[in-house]
């Protein structure tokens, strides 16, 4: 479903089943996956990738080159940015075209959640089930399953694929509090799901 007043280029590739809200734009060769959302007065740039099963909440700037692996949440108000160094003009005083920077993209990985108000300082990859609080500033990697917050955003605990905090059972051992699942935590500070037997 897409409403009238949606933007939608011609050669974008759109899911029968993503819905596009009021005043949203998709650009030129974007892919939107199956049962997205993309919100009101959303943005999604030339070329982005948008895997299944993703929402782009209102207002949310997605720009080219971003990838969006399957179950990620965008926030309102949401930015993904594409320039490590912008300008408007060259250090000559001249005004700044395509063919002088190189886009750059942020990479958000299965089931990874950008809080409202969040920015994403390209280039960087966010982990799979990762979450990133309300109002941050990434500026560097988000291992999978981190809770990050703040400006610049740190890592404050883990969640699971619920989204819940962790709970520290015993040491390096994190249970989730909604499923039960149970993660563990790795020398290179990195957490994977145990299969518990």
């Amino acid at each position: 479903m897409q409403h009238d007043s949606a933007d939608i280029a011609d050669n974008a590739s759109i899911a029968a089943t993503a819905r596009i809200w009021h005043y949203a734009q998709v650009r030129e060769n974007a892919s939107v996956g199956e049962n997205c959302v993309i919100g009101r007065g959303a943005y999604v740039g030339s070329g982005v990738e948008v895997g299944d099963n993703c929402k782009i909440q209102n207002y949310a700037l997605v720009y080219e080159p971003a990838k969006l692996g399957r179950g990620v949440f965008i926030g309102p108000a949401v930015v993904l940015t594409n320039d490590h160094f912008p300008r408007a003009i060259n250090a000559d005083g001249s005004a700044k075209s395509a063919h002088d920077w190189k886009p750059v993209g942020v990479d958000i990985r299965e089931g990874a959640s950008i809080g409202a108000n969040s920015t994403c300082i390209a280039p960087l990859v966010i982990g799979r089930w990762a979450l990133v609080g309300a109002g941050s500033v990434v500026v560097k990697d988000v291992p999978e399953f981190a809770l990050v917050v703040g400006s610049p955003a740190r890592r404050i605990g883990w969640v699971g694929t619920a989204g819940h905090p962790l709970t520290e059972i015993s040491p390096s051992l994190w249970e989730c509090p909604v499923t039960g699942a149970h993660y563990q935590e790795t020398a290179t500070d990195l957490l994977i799901e145990v299969q518990d037997s």
